[in-house]
């Protein structure tokens, strides 16, 4: 119905306010927005899709040159010249508009192959004008939420009657024929040409020809194919024509290409305008027509005897005696040599060896594992391999590191890019274990294509000392309320060789058998006045761990305690440390008083002022 009525529109409508209100009807009663397929990095799409290894068809043509829509755009423009461009068109002529998913895959195809071969410059709209040509924008849209179409589309079959005679190469895999070949899918796909560049872009598992993101993706590669640059018109040309090979197709395509970048909207999917003219049932009733291929001009050479030229009066006899008059003979008009137009030779797409990647093999390398700070002794390596198991050269592999151990390649970062040589393997770069233990993932990713990862899981784990002694055997002891003023130096090793930057934990204990953290006296002196029995030491370059002078206090019971040391990798020693009383101060005497000399007790005396 509402194809019907698009059609009425663009035949009969006498004023834009009437186009403009229809479209506007028809854009009301679109049904909820269908989700998009979801991003693929945070700077907007990757590349999407993976081809297999088949060799692309011979003849240089992604349709096999089956026959296509001939309808030409309108004359007038979707836009007024100088009017904004950057304000959305929400109405306009109804052959501007494309429906919802369809203008959403030709755009997420632009922009995946833009990120990953910017050279090619791919317009969205070059998608839509051969989408236009070849199926009528997936027959206005009819498309179900994830881009396929609601029934296939397929074109005649290529029998050789009328059309290119192209025998059977899926079994019937897409086009439900087992003799001969036929064009499937809105971008009109031959299945040969689909095998080397069919995509998975909505990320279902499955390169579907009838799915609109599918087929887009797979002609924009197509496209690009050959290392073209479309914004140069000879590349554009070429391009076009290798999609089916036909100067009148080239014509019709550009004309949609310009209308296009000219101005569009965006419609609801199923209510776009369909074409209805073909290339194989012009003037021959329902009988094909073939399509013209592209092919020089014959020339038409001059004739060899003038023809006479009406008008010319006859000779006339000659009298006697006079010798007869001979007209001067009839030069005929030189007619300048016709050229006919020279033809760009139509070479066979390049195919990418990132299209020929079917899936990522991880090689086994052992366990990757490294202290802090140190090297990896070994790499996260992949096979890129195609669909026969073989593999693939020259295929970027995009490594990344996740994880919050602070690992990173050699050079500082945390991706890197790596070409697959002639055995297919590609290996990261060396990798340097960050300050921090734990576990953490490197994914391998082929660059520009959608396949599964291949990931690795890589552990960071301290450094290690199966020994730890003291450097002197200096008594350690302070008073209570004091600090220890010796210093204290122990030295690391594993298996033999000095261990620098081990981590090594010393804890106040009571007791060597049962070593637990002390309630009470000796403590390391903490921040802001705080008090701890644990303190996590380092050893610097030398293996060696220092404890300053002061750095623990007695605290202020008496006792025998114990600094307990350990490091990963089992090195452990106890430092003894004595803490006792301050010794008292003895206090004055008191002198005993002396007697008077006489016994006497009548003796008084008087007080003196003496005493």
């Amino acid at each position: 119905m509402s194809a019907q009525l698009g059609r009425r529109l663009r035949r009969g409508a006498t004023s834009g306010a009437v186009v403009a209100a229809a479209v506007a009807a028809l854009a009301a009663s679109q049904a909820p927005d269908t989700i998009p397929p979801a991003a693929d990095n945070a700077g907007g799409d990757r590349a999407i899709g993976a081809g297999d290894t088949a060799t692309p068809p011979s003849d240089g043509s992604a349709t096999g040159d089956s026959p296509y829509y001939t309808d030409l755009p309108p004359l007038n423009t979707p836009n007024k010249p100088g009017a904004p461009t950057n304000l959305p068109v929400v109405t306009g002529p109804a052959e501007a508009g494309i429906p919802a998913s369809v203008l959403s895959a030709y755009k997420r195809a632009e922009a995946s192959i833009r990120s990953t071969d910017p050279g090619c410059n791919l317009p969205w709209q070059l998608l839509a004008g051969i989408g236009k040509v070849e199926s009528g924008q997936a027959r206005g849209g009819r498309v179900d939420a994830n881009g396929t179409t609601l029934s296939p589309i397929l074109g005649p079959v290529l029998n050789g009657v009328g059309f290119a005679n192209i025998s059977d190469t899926d079994d019937g895999a897409y086009d439900s024929d087992a003799i001969h070949d036929r064009a499937v899918g809105p971008m009109q796909f031959i299945p040969s040409t689909w095998a080397t560049w069919g995509q998975d872009a909505n990320g279902d598992g499955k390169k579907d020809p009838n799915n609109i993101y599918d087929a887009a993706q797979a002609a924009g590669l197509y496209l690009c194919a050959n290392e073209r640059n479309l914004a140069v018109r000879a590349d554009l040309d070429r391009a076009i024509l290798s999609y089916n090979r036909s100067t009148e197709y080239l014509n019709t395509v550009l004309s949609w290409f310009e209308y296009y970048k000219r101005g569009s909207h965006q419609i609801p999917d199923g209510t776009g305008v369909l074409p209805v003219d073909r290339s194989d049932n012009r003037g021959r009733g329902n009988r094909p027509t073939p399509t013209p291929p592209l092919s020089p001009l014959p020339t038409t050479p001059a004739p060899t005897t003038p023809a006479p030229q009406p008008g010319t009066p006859k000779p006339k006899p000659s009298e006697p005696g006079v010798p007869p008059t001979t007209p001067p003979p009839t030069v005929p008009p030189t007619t300048p040599p016709t050229t006919p137009p020279t033809t760009p030779p139509t070479t066979p797409p390049t195919v990418p060896p990132a299209v020929k990647v079917s899936r990522l093999s991880t090689v086994a390398t052992g366990p990757l594992t490294a202290t802090t700070g140190n090297a990896f002794a070994k790499a996260p390596t992949v096979a890129a391999l195609d669909s026969s198991g073989a593999p693939v050269k020259g295929v970027s592999i995009r490594f990344e590191i996740g994880g919050t151990t602070g690992t990173r390649f050699a050079d500082g970062t945390t991706t890197a890019t790596v070409t697959t040589g002639s055995t297919g393997l590609a290996a990261s770069p060396a990798l340097r274990a960050g300050d921090k233990t734990g576990t953490f993932t490197v994914r391998a990713t082929v660059v520009g294509v959608t396949l599964p990862a291949a990931e690795f899981t890589a552990t960071v784990t301290a450094r290690e000392a199966d020994t730890l002694a003291r450097v002197d055997g200096e008594a350690l002891t302070a008073t209570t309320g004091g600090g220890f003023a010796q210093r204290l130096e122990v030295k690391a090793t594993d298996k033999g060789v000095l261990a620098p930057g081990v981590l090594v934990t010393a804890m106040v204990v009571t007791s060597k058998t049962e070593p637990e953290e002390s309630t009470e006296g000796p403590y390391f002196k903490g921040e802001a006045g705080t008090t701890a029995r644990t303190l996590v030491l380092e050893t610097d370059a030398s293996g060696l761990v220092t404890l300053d002078p002061d750095s623990l206090l007695a605290g202020d019971k008496a006792g025998t305690y114990y600094l307990q040391l350990t490091a990963p990798g089992g090195g452990t020693t106890f430092v003894e440390l004595t803490v006792t009383a301050p010794t008292p101060t003895p206090e004055p005497s008191t002198p005993e008083p002396t007697p008077s000399g006489t016994d006497s007790p009548e003796t008084t005396a008087s007080p003196s002022p003496s005493a």
